[in-house]
């Protein structure tokens, strides 16, 4: 065997199980999760028995533990024998449309069916007929349901089928990052949900520990993670919003650069180090999900960075400061390039305090020096990259959008 593929593929002195340090492994048992998980099993109940239940909104930062939550109660349901509901969880960064979502249903359910390329209304009227034959309730689970880029027209066509189905029903699950997704909802959709909601905290500095310290015994080998290295990286995620994700990326960069290096004990500086990628490598996996618009706004904001701002506040290294309002003006232009209505400058002022919250950008108040009294912007990180995760997804979601109006038509 070539020298180089013997070292990649002999065993690791670091790790049991690399995917026990991914956020996507689920563990036996979730820990400081019970009493959500115990509200979704009362909000589901319903359902499961066969009956229309109120639809559940979950919210909560990232990496609070909501896709686990729920992906750990689908698994427990599917252990029962006497459930009379089907589900469909459903991952809108990949299904972002309503044809999407219902074509990812359909394929689920009816498989034969869903290889025959019907179009949006003809896909509707069968999962009707569906649910309809023997009064079964159907669970949606929407996962980053805020992605969903034509989501009024989803869920009014989801609430409204419960209207147009004579037994049976549907009910949704909402998970999102914002509480406050559904001040874009057009009123009728609002007025269709009848929903309960259940709200995630971020975890603290010893649940995060508690975390670490369960995924690296089943992910690294024993007494290779010094304590000071878990407290260290449960401390980080921590101060930045109470995020496992983050703090398991944290212990699973440490350990991959332990792994490379040859080392046999992972330090609290390999930590320090490993926090610095992760951080990076979370914030482009961010923006690829964004919502449209921010996504624009956040593109917009990347390219004048590249070009250079009409103000440099040279005290500060020469960095660059964009105005808002030339922000606003390019994201315009943007938006009419790709055939979009710009969002209203009240809707873009919300969309900079979500990418400033989000810690993608930074923003300030104008001093002296400046004419007026404006905010001033700047990237958090890279704008070349910035621009590449966003032209690298934009691009393939326009194409996938003219294929989809053509198919729904």
């Amino acid at each position: 065997m070539v020298e180089p593929f013997a070292d990649l593929l002999k065993e690791s002195a670091i790790f049991i199980n690399r995917d026990a340090l991914s956020p996507h492994f689920m563990p036996d048992h979730l820990l400081f999760r019970d009493k959500q998980i115990a509200s979704i099993v009362k909000a589901l109940t319903p359902s499961l028995k066969g009956e229309r239940g109120r639809n559940l909104f979950i919210y909560g930062k990232t990496g609070t533990g909501k896709t686990s939550s729920v992906k750990y109660v689908i698994e427990e349901v599917k252990k029962l024998a006497t459930v009379k509901a089907k589900i469909s969880y459903i991952n809108c960064r990949i299904y972002n449309s309503r044809y999407r979502v219902l074509s990812k249903i359909i394929s689920d359910h009816l498989p034969n069916y869903a290889k025959r390329g019907y179009g949006l209304v003809d896909i509707y009227e069968r999962l009707m007929s569906w649910i309809e034959e023997d009064g079964k309730v159907l669970i949606v689970v929407l996962d980053e349901i805020d992605i969903v880029k034509d989501l009024d027209d989803l869920i009014y066509t989801m609430t409204r089928a419960n209207s147009d189905i004579k037994t049976g029903g549907i009910t949704i699950v909402g998970v999102s990052n914002k509480i406050s997704f559904k001040e874009d909802l057009d009123p009728r959709s609002l007025s269709t949900l009848y929903e309960t909601e259940l709200v995630f905290p971020p975890y603290n500095s010893n649940e995060l520990l508690a975390i670490l310290q369960q995924r690296s015994a089943l992910g690294i080998k024993p007494n290779i993670v010094e304590p000071a290295a878990l407290n260290l990286a449960a401390a980080i995620a921590a101060r930045e919003s109470g995020d496992a994700r983050f703090a398991l990326k944290i212990i699973s960069r440490a350990a991959e650069y332990a792994d490379e290096k040859k080392l046999t004990k992972i330090s609290a500086k390999d930590v320090e180090e490993a926090s610095k990628s992760a951080e990076e490598e979370i914030a482009y996996e961010l923006v690829s999900t964004l919502p449209e618009h921010q996504k624009l706004v956040i593109y917009a904001i990347a390219l004048l960075t590249l070009q250079g701002g009409r103000y440099k506040k040279l005290m500060e290294g020469g960095e660059t400061y964009l105005f808002s309002g030339e922000v606003y003006d390019k994201y315009s232009a943007i938006s009419n390039g790709l055939s979009k209505e710009p969002k209203s400058s009240r809707w873009y002022r919300k969309y900079i305090s979500d990418l400033q919250m989000q810690g993608l950008i930074n923003t300030y108040e104008s001093g002296k020096g400046i004419r007026g009294h404006t905010k001033l912007i700047k990237l958090a990180y890279s704008p070349e990259k910035i621009k590449f995760t966003v032209e690298k997804g934009l691009f393939k979601e326009e194409e996938a959008a003219a294929k989809e109006e053509e198919k729904g038509e």
